[in-house]
């Protein structure tokens, strides 16, 4: 399948009824054998995701989370369910296909930012788009207007050992954009950063879904990021055991600072 006809695809079933939800997990498995011994990861995870959503997602350590993660990422594949990124059940995808989705439809966000240390700001944001296929001159336009929306336009040519956590996020932020997705997954993104420049990072991922209409799904601990999110779920033991808001929780201004 040509790159056309690949992005055809997905706008074709986006467009189809349902297309409120970016995302929808039906009854997700993940088994991971070894010789005789078996590790269910994920147990039957059902969640529809909205559009233009923000949704955190807590859950202690082995819980699923991070399965579950990579599974909405087209990282990984369920042992049985389905997946649906735009009503396309990425499961049937080839590893072309596969590699379109990860490119264009996702952006990735890591906790320790993983920016590439000899390139500049612009550079690393740039990198994306040289896989999407996009010409010098134009990424180079591009990755300088999505610098200017994080806030980062005059640090454009340093370079990440130069610049402060905070910033650093924000560069990687900034790549995770580079093409466009219409899915943030952020892993823990202020779990590095002082409690200002947390504060300062949530304000971004609120502004850029308001602003994009980007769905940011982010795995965290961090109860100031809980408070911004539309949703917060919890999965333990590979299974969702609670889906609310933040009003439900009654976070409190206490409890954030």
């Amino acid at each position: 399948m040509t790159t056309d006809s690949i992005s055809a695809l997905f706008a074709s079933a986006a467009s189809e009824k349902h297309s409120g939800y970016v995302i929808r997990s039906v009854d997700v498995k993940r088994v991971y054998k070894m010789g005789d011994s078996e590790t269910h990861a994920l147990r039957g995870v059902t969640l529809d995701i909205e559009r233009g959503e923000y949704m955190s997602i807590m859950g202690p350590s082995g819980s699923g989370k991070s399965t579950y993660f990579n599974m909405i990422g087209g990282l990984d594949k369920p042992t049985s369910g389905k997946v649906y990124i735009d009503q396309v059940d990425i499961a049937q995808l080839d590893p072309r296909e596969l590699a379109w989705l990860r490119c264009r439809k996702v952006g990735y966000i890591f906790q320790s930012f993983n920016l590439i240390q000899v390139m500049s700001c612009i550079e690393n944001v740039m990198l994306p788009m040289a896989f999407a296929g996009l010409d010098a001159e134009e990424s180079r336009d591009k990755a300088m207007d999505i610098l200017e929306q994080v806030g980062l336009g005059d640090r454009a040519l340093h370079k990440p050992q130069e610049m402060s956590g905070g910033q650093q996020q924000r560069v990687a932020i900034a790549r995770a954009l580079a093409n466009s997705p219409v899915i943030l997954l952020a892993d823990e993104p202020t779990g590095n950063l002082d409690l200002r420049t947390g504060e300062e990072i949530i304000d971004l991922f609120v502004m850029l879904r308001d602003t994009l209409g980007v769905t940011i799904i982010s795995a965290t601990h961090d109860l100031k990021m809980l408070k911004a999110s539309d949703r917060v779920v919890w999965i333990d033991d590979g299974l969702v055991t609670k889906v609310t808001t933040p009003e439900e929780m009654d976070i409190s201004v206490a409890d954030v600072h």
